[in-house]
Order: C-alpha cells, then structure tokens, then sequence
C-alpha cells in the first residue's frame, strides 16, 4: 500500500511541479517577490498533497519567530527545507551550489535568493556565501542552514560543518534551532509512509557567543528529538 501511495504521490507532485518550474522564468523575470509568492504556492501545493496522498501531517512545537533569524535545522527528508520554507515565508536557504546548475530550476532557484555553497569551498567562496545571506537581511528575510550538512537518516547525528559557525558569528544575528522528525515517513531510500512530521522550534539563541558553545548548544537542540526517541527505548 505505501508503494501504491508514493507512486500516485508522484505522479500528482511531478505532473504539476514540471510545468511550474517550466513557466517559473517568466516569473522570475518580474522579480525576487513575484516568484517568492509563485513558490509559495508551490509549497502550498507540495504540502496539500503530502497530507492528502501520502498521509502526511506536520506537527508543529514551539513558536516560528518573526523578524531575521538565522534559523539552523535538521535534516531527514526531502519535505522539511520545504515545508519550513513556506513556515518561515521564503527566507534565504543556504543549499550546496550543485542545485543551482539544474537547468531552469537553479536558475530560478538563485533569482528566488538562494545562498550557494561549495562544501568544499575555498575562503572565497565562503565570503561569497557570505555577501548573499547579508543582501538577504537587507531585503529582511531569515537565513535558513542545514548546520550538519546534509540529509542523515534518523539516530544519526553527525558534527556541525565549520561554515555554520562562520555564519552566525558574520550575520550577529539570534539563532534559532529547528529540531526534526521526518525521516520516519519520507526516508531516503523507500516509499513514503503515512505518519506524524514533527517540526520543534527551539528559544532563539543570542548572537556573540563563542564557537565550541555555540556548536554544543545548536547540536544539542537540533538533535533534540534523536536524544528523546533514545530514551524511549531505553528499558
């Protein structure tokens, strides 16, 4: 049964999310805002359909803040960056800049105001990552980052990637930690299973504070749910 929900998933998603991309650069043409909203309801969409085929409900715990944050999330499934894209309302998500040469979508991608990273970036590049998430607080949108770096499945908890550190301590800006649980139902290899995706947004962390306390304390959040769901099975 989840095989036959994820393939009607699919087909639903992709049949519509082809020609939105397709028809995205004229968007993009009109400007950053135009095609932010364009996206939004792409995600809209995105999110209508995980509930309504795949079973998928999102649960959300803590407050979503307003203003320019630097937000630092998990990362288990294809749905979350989207999902808190649209929570957040489109703010510059840091991505690795493989993404941006998808003919068409990386294109949009970077007019929409993505932050390109090579993770195996020379400090130039990390400067240039730099500049575009400033030109982002600029326009006031949030920075979102994925601080382990990239997708793990659940009970994995690797160590921060050194740019995150870096970033917080350029944009002096509160971070606010984004503990996840969604790898149960959208893994990364198998179908999809109907089921609970939790989102937990953590106190905003002040700005200025040293490295190693930092990282402890954004790892520790964000990890959060893997450190409860140990317990649970602990006798």
């Amino acid at each position: 049964m989840n095989h036959l929900r994820t393939l009607i998933f699919q087909i639903f998603f992709f049949g519509i999310s082809v020609p939105m991309v397709l028809l995205a650069p004229p968007v993009a043409l009109l400007g950053p805002r135009p095609l932010r909203r364009y996206g939004n309801a792409w995600l809209n969409m995105l999110r209508w359909s995980a509930r309504h085929i795949a079973g998928i409900r999102t649960q959300i715990e803590g407050t979503v803040p307003k203003g320019p944050v630097l937000f630092a999330a998990k990362h288990q499934s294809i749905f979350e960056p989207l999902e808190l894209a649209r929570l957040i309302d489109a703010p510059a998500v840091v991505m690795k800049k493989e993404l941006t040469r998808i003919p068409i979508w990386g294109w949009c991608a970077r007019r929409y105001g993505v932050i390109a990273v090579d993770r195996k970036a020379s400090a130039s590049a990390l400067r240039g990552m730099m500049r575009e998430a400033q030109e982002a607080l600029k326009g006031g949108r949030s920075v979102m980052i994925f601080p382990e770096g990239t997708r793990v499945a659940p009970g994995e908890s690797p160590r921060l990637q050194s740019g995150f550190a870096g970033l917080y301590r350029m944009l002096n800006l509160p971070v606010v930690p984004v503990a996840v649980e969604s790898g149960h139902v959208w893994p990364k290899k198998g179908p999809m299973r109907p089921g609970t995706v939790t989102l937990r947004f953590g106190e905003p962390i002040a700005p200025g504070l040293p490295r190693p306390e930092i990282e402890a304390r954004v790892h520790a959040e964000i990890n959060a749910l893997e450190t409860e769901a140990a317990d649970a099975r602990l006798p």
